[in-house]
């Protein structure tokens, strides 16, 4: 890897490695959605949600399209289905103990 991009892919993986982003991002690539119907879908108040929502926008992995007065979140899928895709075929292939491998830091 390029030394150029090493800030860059620290940011994008950074932004997937937290918790609530995955789970939002998980939503949304089923379908796009409210902040207030990701914060039902996940369990979370909706300032939460909102709130990490901000970096996702920023590195635009979601985008936001206006329904009225709704605002409505949907995943950047050229970028995030691909990847998404690479990791289920890595644990699927690599990952002989079904994720058991993987800390769980709870």
């Amino acid at each position: 890897m390029k030394k150029s991009l090493t800030k860059i892919c620290y940011r994008f993986f950074t932004n997937l490695a937290n918790p609530t982003r995955l789970a939002a991002l998980e939503q949304l690539m089923d379908k796009p959605m409210s902040v207030n119907e990701l914060a039902t879908a996940l369990g979370q108040e909706q300032s939460m949600v909102s709130h990490n929502l901000k970096p996702l926008l920023e590195c635009n992995l979601i985008a936001i399209q206006k329904q009225g007065k709704k605002h409505i979140y949907a995943v950047n899928q050229e970028t995030l289905q691909p990847i998404f895709a690479a990791i289920e075929n890595h644990a699927q292939k690599f990952c002989p103990t079904g994720g058991k491998c993987l800390r769980d830091e709870n």
